[in-house]
């Protein structure tokens, strides 16, 4: 039994397949294994497309996009250390072929042309607490240039962190990342240029939480669907005025990143039937 999952674009040449024997893990510890390859691979200059498992031979494969075998390896070594018995170059269309595994019209993952982006993101949600009230005390004009310097110092940040926006909520913004430690600085970004601009007491004070979750959305018409986004904004809901509240898929991903990580509590989200794991981010070492 073949379990084939995350293709996402190729990028370049070479194309390599590594090939991990007698392993002994879960389907879900193989794919944490793979996630943490994603997390690590722009530091080594690759791309893992994808990855299968034989659950009879407890054979996994990796095709992987990268400057040489070396690199491809050294994702490996960084990321958790289980390091491949076999490596060799491929044309990935026979791979497909010879495995039967053959790239699927509409796969979680795959996307040949960059079309739809889908694979891992960090999906970041930012709000404006108390928005309505702001409107209803000071006025649309005063609210308005609130939502203004939101806007500006959140897409400010993005730019910076190479972050994207996929939308603006009315009272917030919608963006994903392709780094998570990248969505993390970013977060933390926002929240210290919004203190200092609280600190001018000629300025209207924004305040606004902050929510990351972590997974592979589906993209359609330039928006991003699925459970990673629904978990983002439901994380979002529960932060703190001033805070960057994440999901545990969030905070193991930054293993490693110098991010410090507060437990908040196991919080009841809409649309979730159980408790969900929330961490505050104190601060970056």
């Amino acid at each position: 039994m073949w379990q084939n999952v995350a293709f996402v674009r190729r990028r370049r040449i070479p194309i390599y397949l590594d090939r991990h024997e007698n392993l002994e893990v879960t389907p879900d510890q193989l794919y944490q294994a793979h996630l943490a390859d994603l997390e690590a691979q722009e530091k080594f200059g690759v791309n893992y497309m994808s990855y299968w498992f034989d659950y009879n031979k407890r054979s996994a494969f990796c095709l992987v996009d990268a400057p040489s075998p070396e690199a491809a390896e050294a994702v490996h070594a960084e990321a958790h250390g289980v390091m491949a018995d076999k490596i060799i170059e491929v044309d990935p269309t026979e791979v497909y072929k010879y495995m039967g595994a053959g790239p699927p019209a509409a796969g979680p993952s795959f996307d040949p042309d960059g079309s739809n982006e889908q694979t891992l993101r960090t999906i970041v949600f930012t709000d404006i607490v108390g928005s309505s009230d702001a409107a209803n005390r000071f006025g649309d004009e005063i609210a308005m240039a609130m939502l203004h310097s939101h806007n500006r110092i959140v897409r400010e940040s993005l730019e910076s962190f190479a972050g994207r926006e996929v939308k603006h909520t009315g009272d917030g913004i919608m963006a994903s990342f392709k780094s998570v430690s990248s969505a993390i600085r970013c977060a933390l970004a926002v929240q210290e240029e919004l203190q200092s601009h609280n600190s001018d007491p000629d300025s209207h004070q924004v305040h606004v939480r902050i929510g990351l979750a972590a997974g592979e959305p589906v993209a359609e018409d330039d928006d991003l669907f699925g459970t990673a986004v629904n978990l983002a904004a439901r994380v979002c809901d529960v932060a703190e005025a001033g805070a960057v509240f994440v999901t545990n898929v969030v905070k193991e991903l930054s293993v490693g990143k110098n991010f410090q990580f507060e437990h908040v509590a196991d919080v009841e989200l809409k649309g979730f039937p159980d408790p969900v794991p929330v961490s505050r981010v104190v601060s970056q070492s």
